[in-house]
């Protein structure tokens, strides 16, 4: 049996925090289903990413609150608060953990591809996990998936 340091660390991709402090629906979604392999023992820890958006507090910070409230010890609990973007988000999370660390990068699965490619070019032993389609709303789904197939397209690109 692995011990929580040899499991992999849940990379939450940071949401947008709204007014008040408060999560956004998908900051919130995705830092339930964070918590969930938590609980379940499928991650070791757990690392909040997002730095400061139009609302403080850092995506991040909200992350690591909303993890400790629903139990996860302190020091399971990691933080990357400087990230804007997806890309800047792993690779600022690549440099807090160890060379050969395992993640699991936890965002909506709209979004899970393109996180998934740009982890490999940076480097970045990352599978992914997400919450269910039927937790998204089909206004999001219809912002999103087009946008996201053009963020895909755009990261691809960058390979060449």
């Amino acid at each position: 049996m692995l011990s929580d340091i040899d499991k992999p660390t849940a990379l939450i991709l940071g949401a947008a925090v709204w007014p008040g402090g408060e999560p956004s629906p998908t900051l919130a979604r995705r830092t339930a289903h964070a918590i969930g392999l938590y609980h379940a023992g499928h991650v070791g820890r757990i690392m909040g990413c997002g730095g400061l958006g139009t609302h403080p507090p850092t995506e991040a910070a909200l992350i690591a609150r909303l993890c400790g409230e629903a139990g996860i010890p302190e020091d399971r609990i990691l933080v990357e608060d400087r990230s804007t973007s997806t890309r800047e988000n792993l690779r600022n999370a690549k440099a807090l953990l160890p060379e050969a660390a395992r993640v699991v990068i936890v965002t909506d699965p709209y979004h899970a591809p393109r996180a998934r490619l740009i982890a490999w070019q940076i480097g970045l032993r990352a599978t992914t996990s997400s919450p269910g389609w039927d937790q998204i709303g089909p206004k999001q789904r219809r912002r999103h998936v087009p946008r996201e197939a053009l963020a895909l397209a755009a990261v691809l690109l960058r390979l060449r």
